[in-house]
Parts: structure tokens; C-alpha cells; sequence
């Protein structure tokens, strides 16, 4: 079944790197698809203000002729959220530690991303 796939992938980048606390595959309307989140964060508000950012980002790339964007990150004092376009149709929202080492993380999170779109 793709969601035991899904959750696999999510499971996976998490354990890549001690850096990543959760990760989530949500739509781009907002709904969460799968997650692997920590217990007591809603997974409504993770995956409404995912898809949110993330069409906000696409447009201000494009009218500020920057074009598509790879991805949007927001850096806290608690820590970092990154998020992805997964495919044309999905958003990758990872949330990561204050001292996380940020290349890894990327290329963990694309090769997640890519995974992910092939399933999705």
C-alpha cells in the first residue's frame, strides 16, 4: 500500500540524521497525506500552514523573478522547518534541530522528495 511506503520514506529521513525531529507528507491543499511527527503537534495546523508557505513562496519567486524555488525554510531559536515541493502535487515539511547541519539535511530531504513523488 502507497501509505506504508509513504510512512517508510518519512521514518527513514528521520532516522538519517539526529538533526531531523519529524517530517510530513501533506497535499497541496493542506491535508496530511503521512507523517512521522512527534506527538502533540497537530498534523492540521502542520499541514495547513505547509501547503500555505510554500504557495506563498512559489509565488513570490516567480513575481520577484527569482523563479520556482527549491525550497522555503524558516529558522527559529527552537529550531528550523524546511519545506519541498514533492512532486507537482505534494509538500515534504521537515522540522529540524537549532544546530543541524544543513547540507546533509537538503540532500536527505531531496533524495525523500524524489522518493516520495515517484509513489505519489
Amino acid at each position: 500500500m502507497r501509505t506504508d511506503s509513504f510512512q517508510q520514506i518519512l521514518e527513514d529521513l528521520n532516522s538519517s540524521s539526529a538533526d531531523v525531529e519529524a517530517s510530513a507528507l501533506i497535499s497541496n491543499d493542506g491535508l496530511m497525506i503521512a507523517s512521522a511527527l512527534p506527538s502533540g503537534v497537530d498534523e492540521d495546523r502542520v499541514g495547513a500552514m505547509s501547503a500555505a508557505l510554500l504557495s506563498l513562496g512559489d509565488r513570490a519567486g516567480r513575481e520577484l523573478a527569482r523563479g520556482s524555488i527549491d525550497r522555503i525554510m524558516i529558522q527559529g531559536e527552537k529550531g528550523y522547518v524546511i519545506m519541498t515541493s514533492s512532486g507537482d502535487e505534494a509538500v515534504l515539511t521537515i522540522m529540524a534541530k537549532p544546530n543541524a547541519k544543513l547540507g546533509l539535511i537538503f540532500l536527505d530531504i531531496k533524495r525523500a522528495s524524489e522518493a516520495l513523488a515517484k509513489l505519489i
